[in-house]
């Protein structure tokens, strides 16, 4: 018998097989669950997801009849549906990366030390306010926040200080900051240098993502175009300079804080993604180049199966992406790879402590759904940045589902669902549908000018809101199962040191003190001079400047004076 003849013979036995599930499932529907439904009805008439997906009572391989075999898939293999990796955890857990920041560098340094001995394989910062716009500590702009939501960081020196004691080719570091990434980036590499580093040794990434800024959170100091041309530059240095270094995180977790839904998220994202590519490749890198080194940031809400869906959708749609639209060959420019975080936004005032339950079954989606390194978050941090018993409780919540669950023995063990593979298709059908959409609009960058992200965002958000309010969206302790008279937490909560501030102002002024002020006058000419080419890449000159100890304010005010800076049109 021929292997067409056995194919077309099986394809007749499944269809055989279908259809009499189809008859047992109409029989089923007309006799058990009617007598059933007669006796004791359903709860409600509508069930969805947190996207708004209708939910079916049950699912069968009548919903996955109709998805190609080849877009489930293997691990490791595309479209990467199972996993990026052949053996994902069998191999090597993901990376527990609790994120850290607050107070001076030396602050936070003491908090990495905490959480490394306490088992945390990756490292993650959190910047404050005025480093994430780009100002100095002792700028008017920057009083009263200066190390207070994460660490400060003026010039070099607090980057020796923050990593100080710390081998950065042994351990992952990532650094959560968009508008003035690029400097971080180049104080990381200025570091790496002076300590005699091999680039091609340090891992880790830095965010950049300043499109989702625009869109969602709202952190931005230069106009679009120029900003994007930032992030253009970090990816092209970084493919020919650093090969295990992410330099962009692209992020759908502050689309999904600001009122996104899980498909929004994902595909937002994606749109974001595509014009980062589209922007690189025209600067005439190849897609091969640099694409492997793309990294991605999601979250992981509270609808369980939605989660995983949505990661399993997203490394499926990513990979038809790169290899359909953009031509990519290589098969680690089509394989996403990601970081994740457990919902600040479900966290609770109102009984605390069920924050650890809530954080605790979001991890366990982001590890079921393929996740490559993974926060979560802690129980106090509804309050403050969390204190060091919640940090490690929630490292213990990540190291109870690697090592007690027994989880990850088996690679996507929840592939073949009924329900996990009808969700994960319709997810992806979703997320193509939003992306035609926004090419239709003239792409990415038109959209976010337009508006139309921001409007998405905004409507879904009021959504949540007034089904929150009205207890159809139940949040236990807030709309259901409120205590009467609950007391304020005894906890002990994170401190602000208010001499934060003076002693980081005191280390700024003693580099400004101690610098070549004539080579950094004269290499903040030269910066102009570069930002004016608008092919030359900004990086080398930037790490020249941080070098000669220019502050990060003093660059980002030079670049100020030649682009301006960014006011968006409001949203209504």
């Amino acid at each position: 018998m021929s292997k067409r003849t056995v194919t077309k013979v099986g394809e007749v036995a499944k269809d055989m097989r279908l259809e009499q599930l189809q008859q047992s499932f109409a029989d089923w529907e007309k006799n058990e669950l009617a007598n059933f439904l007669s006796r004791t009805p359903e709860s409600k008439q509508d069930y969805r997801t947190a996207s708004g997906t209708k939910l079916k009572r049950i699912y069968s391989a009548l919903d996955v009849a109709d998805t190609p075999i080849e877009d489930i898939g293997l691990p490791g293999r595309y479209p990467f549906t199972r996993g990026p990796y052949p053996t994902m955890y069998r191999g090597r857990n993901w990376t527990m990366r609790q994120i850290a920041g607050f107070g001076t560098g030396s602050d936070t340094n003491q908090r990495y030390k905490f959480l490394l001995k306490s088992g945390q394989t990756g490292l993650s910062t959190d910047f404050d306010m005025p480093t994430l716009m780009g100002y100095d500590s002792d700028h008017p702009m920057a009083h009263g926040e200066v190390g207070r939501e994460g660490v400060a960081i003026d010039t070099l020196d607090d980057m020796e200080a923050l990593f100080k004691g710390i081998d950065l080719t042994a351990i992952s570091v990532s650094m959560t900051i968009n508008p003035s990434a690029w400097v971080l980036y180049s104080m990381y590499i200025a570091l790496a240098e002076s300590r005699g580093y091999d680039l091609n040794k340090l891992s880790g990434t830095i965010q950049a993502d300043i499109l989702k800024e625009y869109i969602a959170q709202k952190e931005w100091i230069f106009p679009i175009r120029p900003s994007v041309r930032l992030a253009r530059d970090c990816i092209a240095y970084g493919a020919r300079n650093m090969r295990r270094y992410n330099p962009i995180n692209i992020s759908g977790y502050h689309i999904s804080e600001a009122g996104a839904t899980a498909v929004q998220e994902a595909a937002f994202t994606m749109a974001n993604t595509i014009a980062y590519v589209e922007e690189v490749t025209k600067a005439g890198v190849d897609v091969d180049e640099f694409a492997p080194r793309l990294s991605f940031f999601f979250v992981s809400q509270a609808d369980f199966f939605e989660e995983i869906a949505k990661f399993r959708a997203l490394r499926r749609v990513y990979a038809k992406i790169m290899r359909h639209r953009f031509g990519a060959k290589n098969p680690e420019s089509m394989r996403l790879r990601f970081h994740t975080q457990t919902a600040a936004a479900t966290l609770t005032k109102p009984q605390y402590m069920v924050n650890v339950v809530r954080t605790a079954f979001q991890a366990l989606a982001a590890v079921l759904g393929g996740t490559q390194s993974l926060h979560t978050n802690g129980m106090d941090e509804a309050f403050t940045i969390p204190s060091e018993e919640a940090m490690r409780l929630s490292l213990r919540t990540q190291q109870v589902i690697a090592d007690e669950t027994n989880i990850t023995s088996v690679v996507d063990p929840l592939g073949g669902s009924y329900m996990v593979e009808t969700l994960t298709t319709q997810m992806e059908r979703d997320i193509f549908t939003i992306l035609d959409t926004v090419d239709s609009m003239g792409g990415t960058i038109k959209a976010i000018e337009d508006g139309w992200f921001q409007r998405k965002i905004a409507e879904s958000s009021y959504d949540f809101a007034i089904r929150k309010a009205s207890g159809e969206n139940p949040v236990i302790g807030v709309n259901k199962y409120i205590e009467d008279n609950e007391s304020e937490p005894q906890i002990g909560l994170h401190p602000y040191d208010p001499e934060t501030e003076a002693r980081q102002v005191a280390n700024l002024t003693h580099t400004r003190t101690n610098r070549d002020e004539g080579k950094v006058q004269a290499l903040l000419k030269e910066l102009i001079i570069h930002a004016r080419e608008e092919s030359k890449n900004l990086m080398p000159i930037t790490i020249e400047l941080v070098k000669a100890r220019a502050s990060m304010g003093e660059i980002v005010e030079t670049l100020k004076s030649l682009w301006g800076t960014y006011r968006e049109n409001p949203v209504i």
